[in-house]
């Protein structure tokens, strides 16, 4: 949803046909009631202030609303999410939900998107008499088994904790009328594709399906080709795309000063809130316990938190109580900040498209967002994959008191542990020394040495060597058995006084 008016418009640089194509369709439905949505729905749009849909709004909300299957793809921060909440909630209206047996199922990879779309009910819901429900970890499951007996209109759940449920007999999805799949590609990522197989089977084949996803892989079209039924397809955007309204620069620093770089451009930028992405959950600590080391109001958030923490410094970030929220990727999707200022990599994702889904954060509704990118010598080919991915290259700037560097010539896939050929030459020469230290002679005092001191420990501990038992054979080993041959007089023991053989 958007309140840019038309002199923003015509402010607006050259764009291409598509983004022109967008722009057609939203100049054709000015306002949400051409769509078809209801009175309940557009009163609850005018008091959050939403006048015209965004273009994935303007192309789904119809097709939905009509029962078609749909086939999206949208880049993060373009209303994806209300394109399909809106029609959900008045295809839903016209009934009640029995118990165990959810209407629509929504299915979202991570427990902060979960409640991200959760909130879209409860606010366009508000004027309907629908009820929704979670289905997410670190939440009392007692809990969300009372919910699910009293009804739910629409079921909110990611993967694991919703086949739990099931497997324990919590819910019945065979009533479910509408499913969506939100946020596919980062399905992929997570590994939840299989998950994702084994629910569809447990779904009513008369079903609508909605299937989002911010890029479209060869993967993510072969799962859509099995779950959807001759879907339309709407694209508002080239896949992995960088909204206009974010101003993106990169800066090239030493690896050592990183951290003094993000610090000075935290200090020199009129931030207000901001995220900070690193790719490993370790660096996010790290990273952390420096900038609060530093005086930054900051808060970190990744997987390996306790759900209780991840939601309590979620909502001290949103609440305004720290300015610096550092996390990884898991939150890249589901943190939906409004007037976000600013977004730091403070690493070159690994993944191109993941630059686009981080910096989706900020720039949103009109406003004008800031994404700064940290790189390093050995960044080079990371950072040419994402300026191929988003078409264009990303402006250099120059960090005051730090040193210039330059990319590296080495390939920086390997992050500094050399080449394939520079490894087997080094296990080459390693195995060489080894060889020689094999062959190579010991002196003679050295061989003679240890036998002795082996003999001296063994005659000072234990006495001399022996075989056997020695002398001092036990007397019961000398009794003949019964079965044995008649003793002779030469076999015939001694007899030593006591009347036992000796």
């Amino acid at each position: 949803m958007s309140d840019t008016n038309e002199d923003d418009q015509a402010a607006a640089p050259e764009q291409t046909p598509q983004a022109l194509d967008a722009d057609s369709a939203q100049a054709e439905t000015p306002d949400f009631a051409s769509l078809g949505l209801s009175e309940p729905l557009l009163k609850a749009l005018a008091e959050k202030g939403y006048s015209k849909p965004t273009p994935i709004q303007a192309q789904a909300i119809p097709v939905v609303l009509m029962g078609q299957d749909v086939l999206g793809v949208a880049q993060t921060g373009t209303g994806k999410t209300a394109s399909f909440t809106l029609p959900m909630l008045d295809i839903l209206a016209g009934s009640r939900a029995r118990a165990r047996m959810p209407r629509s199922l929504i299915l979202e990879p991570t427990r902060e998107l979960a409640l991200q779309v959760a909130e879209n009910f409860v606010q366009y819901g508000k004027n309907l008499k629908l009820n929704h429900a979670l289905l997410i970890g670190g939440e009392s499951m007692a809990e969300q088994k009372e919910a699910l007996t009293k009804g739910v209109d629409v079921l909110i759940a990611t993967p694991g904790r919703l086949i739990d449920l099931f497997e324990r007999g919590g819910l019945l999805l065979r009533d479910v009328r509408v499913l969506v799949i939100d946020e596919a590609d980062r399905m992929l990522d997570m590994g939840f594709i299989p998950d994702i197989e084994r629910i569809v089977t447990m779904l009513p084949t008369n079903r609508q399906t909605l299937f989002f996803s911010a890029t479209m892989a060869p993967e993510i079209r072969r799962l859509a080709d099995a779950f959807l039924n001759t879907p339309k397809e709407i694209t508002v955007s080239r896949p992995a795309s960088v909204a206009t309204t974010i101003v993106a620069s990169l800066a090239l620093v030493n690896v050592h000063d990183k951290r003094e770089a993000l610090r000075r451009l935290l200090r020199a930028e009129n931030v207000q809130n901001a995220i900070v992405f690193c790719n490993r959950k370790r660096d996010v600590d790290i990273l952390y316990k420096s900038l609060t080391k530093h005086g930054f109001d900051a808060g970190a958030l990744h997987g390996d938190l306790p759900q209780s923490v991840r939601f309590a410094t979620l909502e001290k970030f949103k609440a305004g109580e720290i300015r610096i929220l550092v996390c990884s990727d898991v939150a890249a999707r589901g943190i939906d900040i409004g007037g976000l200022s600013h977004v730091f990599n403070f690493d070159v994702p690994h993944h191109a498209e993941d630059y686009v889904h981080r910096i989706g954060r900020t720039g949103r509704a009109g406003r004008e967002g800031h994404a700064y990118m940290l790189a390093v010598p050995d960044d080079r080919l990371a950072v040419e994959a994402v300026e191929k991915l988003v078409g264009t290259a990303i402006p250099r700037i120059v960090i005051d008191g730090l040193d210039p560097v330059e990319w590296s010539e080495d390939d920086g896939r390997k992050r500094g542990r050399g080449t394939k050929k520079d490894s087997k030459d080094k296990d080459k020469a390693r195995k060489g020394k080894d060889k020689d230290r094999k062959v190579e002679a010991k002196p003679e005092h050295e061989k003679e040495r240890k036998p002795e001191r082996r003999e001296r420990e063994r005659d000072r501990d234990q006495g001399p060597s022996v075989l056997g038992f020695g002398e001092n054979v036990p007397a019961f080993m000398l009794i003949r058995r019964r079965d044995a041959a008649p003793v002779t007089a030469e076999d015939e023991p001694e007899d030593n006084g006591s009347g036992i053989a000796a």
